[in-house]
């Protein structure tokens, strides 16, 4: 299970990118090794949809 400091990004952070940093093993368990997360590939560089970014 993901710690409590995966489950709730500060403000102004992606939940997504948050989730998948804090929470690594649990969030890319599905993949093989040296496998790119497509999740985390489409986020690369900045590109977090608005609505996954934490407002308040």
């Amino acid at each position: 299970m993901a710690s409590q400091m995966a489950l709730n990004p500060p403000k102004g952070e992606c939940q997504q990118c948050w989730f998948h940093a804090y929470a690594s093993r649990e969030a890319h368990k599905g993949l093989g090794p040296r496998e790119d997360c497509p999740e985390c590939v489409a986020h690369m560089g900045g590109r977090c949809p608005d609505s996954m970014i934490v407002k308040g």
